[in-house]
């Protein structure tokens, strides 16, 4: 369906129908200035144009239909995506660039509207092992063969690490997982509790590479198959445990405890037990590390990522994370943010799910392939506008003082660390 141009007489146009239009761009004038009047221009179903028109604009925003931009109008968060996967939208232009350029336009530390307020009690706040078995399920168990497509040969799911900007996905994974070990100061002998393990990738490079002991929990069953036949290919059986079973049921002590990329899926009213369970089986010396998506200010989720790709999911300020370590005397030694990393990597992976989109669109739909992007495309925009952080949180046990007395080890013999 093509836009066509306004015919520009007024005459032409009856009265009530002046008024409507009048209307709404009124009201769409006034959507504009609520998220800052960014550098993008809109363009009704009948050509007409609002917004800015300048040749600085990053992009375009066509609308099909009166009905979808009163929708757009009521609940922007929301029903873009919607209209953008139903194509009542269209986007002109690159399609990250256009939301980073709305992201950016937003006022920073915006106060609460008032539908904001209302929902807030009821926002989420725990995930119990039902509700967290049937959201791993909603986002994970969709197909192994779909996460081929686009992710690297280990199926790393989660930000790579990039100690160059030229590294390749398969090489900023792998230094990722071993920035990680280096992290935790893994030694041959030690066991390892790893909390959501994905496809196994972390677990499987530890015991390969540092000769620990470790114990997995997923609760996604096709990604557990997947590591349990890739530890039984490589001969890792016996010192990799891939356990199906929620987090919380996490037993036995353990040098060392690592969660990439679960906390986001923890409710935040758990934090503490969570925290109390890291407690429990960590060892007197023991240590971790928790990865995982964030905020600088607490906030909830998007509403479309959590209602059609991440249900129950948020992700927490560091603020928040700190009801882990506070009530259990777990001490933070450090924190690092790599939201540049997840830009590269979500790059890195768009541009390999483009290529696939034909393939994706044989397995589920063309509205699928849309979602998919959307979601791709709107998180890199997120973490290049500084809506999203990437957190990696490294602690042990309060009064611990075997740790650490510099970073120098961190980037000594690392993955593109030489010449350093």
């Amino acid at each position: 369906m093509s836009i066509e141009p306004a015919t520009g007489v007024a005459t032409s146009v009856e009265p009530e129908r002046s008024f409507s239009l009048a209307a709404e761009r009124l009201l769409l004038g006034r959507m504009l200035a609520s998220v800052g009047n960014p550098p993008v221009q809109m363009v009704l179903w009948d050509g007409q144009q609002v917004g800015n028109t300048s040749p600085g604009g990053v992009g375009r925003l066509l609308v099909r239909d009166r009905s979808a931009l009163l929708h757009l109008i009521a609940d922007p968060e929301f029903r873009f995506g919607e209209l953008y996967v139903s194509q009542r939208i269209e986007v002109e232009g690159d399609l990250t660039d256009f939301l980073e350029a709305l992201y950016r336009a937003v006022p920073r530390n915006k106060p609460p509207g008032l539908k904001e307020r209302l929902l807030a009690p009821f926002g989420i706040r725990r995930n119990p092992p039902d509700k967290a078995a049937s959201n791993i399920y909603h986002h994970y168990d969709i197909g192994n063969d779909f996460y081929r497509l686009w992710l690297d040969g280990q199926m790393v799911y989660t930000c790579a690490y990039y100690p160059t900007p030229d590294f390749s996905l398969e090489q900023a994974q792998e230094a990722k997982l071993d920035y990680v070990c280096r992290k935790l100061r893994l030694k041959p002998g030690e066991t390892v509790v790893e909390a959501g393990c994905g496809w196994g990738a972390l677990s499987l490079h530890m015991a390969r590479h540092y000769g620990v002991k470790v114990r997995a929990y997923n609760l996604s069953k096709q990604q557990i198959a997947f590591a349990r036949d890739a530890a039984q290919t490589e001969g890792l059986s016996q010192a990799v445990e891939f356990v199906e079973g929620d987090y919380r049921q996490i037993d036995g002590e353990y040098d060392a405890f690592v969660s990439v990329g679960m906390l986001e899926h923890v409710g935040l009213d758990d934090y503490p037990d969570l925290g109390a369970l890291v407690d429990r089986c960590l060892k007197p010396q023991g240590r971790g590390l928790i990865h995982a998506i964030g905020r600088d200010l607490a906030g909830s989720m998007n509403a479309w990522i959590e209602r059609y790709i991440f249900p129950g999911a948020c992700p927490p300020s560091l603020s928040q994370m700190m009801t882990i370590f506070e009530p259990n005397g777990l001490s933070v030694l450090d924190v690092e943010n790599l939201r540049l990393h997840y830009a590269q990597t979500l790059t890195q992976w768009l541009h390999r799910f483009d290529d696939a989109a034909d393939k994706v669109r044989a397995m589920f739909d063309d509205a699928f392939v849309r979602t998919w992007r959307l979601y791709l495309a709107g998180s890199l925009a997120s973490f290049r506008a500084g809506d999203l952080q990437l957190f990696q949180v490294v602690f042990a046990r309060n009064g611990c003082n075997q740790i650490p007395w510099s970073r120098r080890e961190l980037y000594l013999n690392g993955p593109g660390h030489a010449d350093l």
